[in-house]
């Protein structure tokens, strides 16, 4: 029994995880995840240099203080690092979610290579549980995946007990005498995981013994399925996948579920909780049948969705930009603009440049948009405003505001994106650097 659950979570490590990548474990104090860390670092004798431990204190119960404590006593034995986080949740209607949204906040934070979390087939059965009640689609009663890729935002998730029921891991605690600690909200049957788990699960069980290894089953074929799905979407949209953009016009073309099976794509693609069915039917119709010079401009998990010249923008929060904001740069390397969001360089290259000369010795200054300003980008030409270039160049609007423009002893010498005005252009033979502006 030992060796089958050490060979499993050996199996999963190995399949997953690159040998020179750190695991970081996500440490309740509960059973399940004293089993995992005593599997990893006792049964598979896994470095305190390649293994440590997240602790997230989320100040809902009394006991909350000394669960850390608990988690700091256990991780000195095992000689592994903790580091413990408080997070505020706020209590309603959603406590539960609140609370997971908070804790994958941490992990998201943490800069962890892999985050091992300890989920069983029960948890597992219990989620596609949750989520058919909740109406959900092939995705949501795909329940948990046993791994999940890493990206810019969230570290990659190991659960390599997933297929592994709770007594089991019970068994493993007992035989090597382990201490836990016991959530007392895990026996409130007013949470809904908590009734399906003491309340429903058991009469199921009861009537139809293995019922969580068929609804563990059940997961992986509507995992399945939503792949295809996924597939489906991606050929939908021209066989590429879209970040931050999605054109309308392949969308318009399709019928509603497939649609509404593409816009699902670009949403998760992009980090975002999916709304319900009636608030994606709306998102739908607003996108598609808004006239076109429309402002539709719809909040999402805390970001803004945006229509602009027959596409979808997703529109990440920044902060309050000052009128007069101002930066002063030499000019080399990446210049992060956090303000403006994005990042600004100057790149050597054959296109019209900011002359090489004109850059030493004379004060470059980073400003924003104010009005008035022109520019003239070609020799013989007309000066002309930069509004209208950057009409011209169909920047959406909310862009425009935050793009970088560059002054050379207080001199607009070129706006990033839009060109450089012949006064500073570097002439024929003579190094230039093209400012590049790469939103975040």
């Amino acid at each position: 029994m030992k060796d089958d659950l050490v060979a499993r979570v050996r199996a999963g490590v190995q399949a997953h995880v690159p040998r020179n990548v750190s695991l970081v474990i996500g440490l309740s104090g509960g059973i399940d995840s004293m089993v995992l860390l005593h599997v990893l670092v006792r049964g598979l004798r896994m470095s305190p240099r390649r293994i440590s431990a997240i602790h997230v204190n989320h100040q809902l119960s009394p006991q909350a203080a000394r669960w850390a404590s608990f988690c700091r006593r256990c991780c000195r034995d095992f000689g592994i690092r903790l580091h413990v986080a408080k997070v505020a949740v706020r209590r309603g209607n959603s406590t539960e979610a609140a609370a997971r949204a908070a804790r994958y906040g941490v992990f998201a934070a943490s800069g962890a290579g892999v985050v091992v979390l300890a989920h069983n087939r029960d948890d597992q059965a219990e989620t596609v549980l949750l989520q058919l009640l909740r109406g959900a689609g092939p995705r949501g009663l795909a329940g948990m995946p046993v791994f999940r890729t890493g990206g810019a935002s969230a570290p990659a998730v190991l659960r390599p007990l997933l297929e592994v029921p709770r007594s089991l891991i019970a068994a493993y605690a007992r035989r090597h005498r382990l201490q836990w600690v016991e959530d007392d909200s895990n026996g409130d049957r007013a949470y809904l995981r908590n009734f399906l788990r003491h309340e429903v699960l058991p009469l199921i069980e009861g009537r139809l013994p293995g019922a969580g290894v068929t609804l563990s089953r059940a997961a992986r074929l509507q995992a399945e399925a939503s792949d295809l799905l996924d597939a489906l979407a991606l050929a939908d949209l021209g066989g590429n996948a879209p970040r931050d953009r999605l054109p309308l016009a392949p969308i318009k073309a399709l019928p509603p579920h497939r649609a509404k099976n593409a816009l699902r794509y670009f949403l998760r693609g992009n980090g975002l909780l999916m709304p319900d069915a009636d608030r994606l039917d709306e998102l739908l119709r607003q996108v598609i049948t808004a006239r076109g010079d429309a402002a539709v401009r719809i909040g999402l998990d805390g970001v803004e969705l945006r229509r602009f010249h027959d596409a979808l923008y997703m529109v990440r929060p920044l902060p309050a930009l000052a009128r007069d904001f101002v930066v002063s740069w030499d000019g080399r390397g990446a210049l992060h603009l956090k303000e403006l969001g994005g990042v600004l360089r100057l790149e050597r290259g054959t296109e019209p440049g900011i002359d090489e000369r004109l850059l030493r010795g004379k004060s470059l200054r980073i400003h924003v948009r104010q009005g008035g300003e022109a520019l003239r980008l070609a020799p013989g030409g007309r000066r002309r405003t930069v509004r209208n270039l950057l009409q011209e160049a169909e920047l959406p609007p909310w862009m425009r505001e935050r793009l970088p423009f560059l002054y050379l002893d207080g001199e607009l010498a070129a706006v990033a994106g839009i060109g450089v005005d012949v006064r500073f252009r570097a002439p024929a033979g003579h190094a230039g650097y093209r400012p590049v502006w790469l939103p975040d």
